[in-house]
C-alpha cells in the first residue's frame, strides 16, 4: 500500500480523479485505494469485470474484440481502462486483465500473463507482464505494477495531470 500514498497525495493536490476496472485482481486495487483515508475525494469507484459480459455491458468493451483477441489481451485492457474512465467520469482509469492461475493458462497465454492499462485524457498506455508465483502473489504483483504505472507514468512521464 505504500506505493499508493504518493499517488493519493498527487491526486488530492491536483484535484484529479481515478477509477478502476479489474478482472484478474478481483477488486484488490479498489480495496487498496479505499484503505487510504480521504480516498473518497479522488477515487470514483471501480468495476470488477470478471466475466466477459460485464466487460461488454458495463465497460463497453466490444464483444468482437474479446472474440478476436481474448479477454486477456492488450486491446481488451485498453478498452476496459477507457470504458472505466468514460463511464465513471474520472480523469484517470486503471484496468487489469490476466490469468492468475493456477489453471487457465496456455502456451500462448501462460499463467501469470497480465495486461495493465492506464487511460488518461491524452492517451492510454498498456503494459504486458508475466508474473510468477501463486494466484495471490500474481494478484499482488499486478496491484503493485498497476500502482507503479499510475504513479510513474501518469505523474512523471505523461505529464497529463
Amino acid at each position: 500500500m505504500t506505493t499508493a500514498r504518493p499517488l493519493a497525495r498527487h491526486l488530492t493536490s491536483t484535484r484529479k480523479t481515478l477509477s478502476s476496472a479489474e478482472s484478474c485482481t478481483g477488486g484488490l486495487i479498489g480495496h487498496t485505494l479505499t484503505n487510504i483515508p480521504g480516498s473518497s475525494d479522488w477515487y470514483k469507484g471501480g468495476v470488477i469485470a470478471y466475466a466477459n459480459d460485464i466487460k461488454i455491458r458495463l465497460l463497453g468493451v466490444p464483444s468482437a474484440m474479446i472474440e478476436q483477441y481474448g479477454a486477456v489481451s492488450a486491446p481488451v485492457a485498453q478498452a476496459m481502462a477507457e470504458g472505466a474512465r468514460h463511464r465513471l467520469k474520472s480523469d484517470l482509469a486503471i484496468a487489469t486483465t490476466g490469468i492468475a492461475g493456477p489453471a487457465g493458462g496456455t502456451v500462448k497465454k501462460p499463467v501469470g500473463l497480465v495486461f495493465i492499462a492506464m487511460a488518461t485524457p491524452k492517451k492510454t498506455l498498456v503494459k504486458k507482464f508475466i508474473f510468477k508465483g501463486s494466484r495471490l502473489n500474481i494478484k499482488k504483483q499486478t496491484l503493485n505494477r498497476a500502482l507503479d504505472l499510475l504513479t510513474i507514468e501518469a505523474i512523471r512521464q505523461c505529464g497529463v495531470l
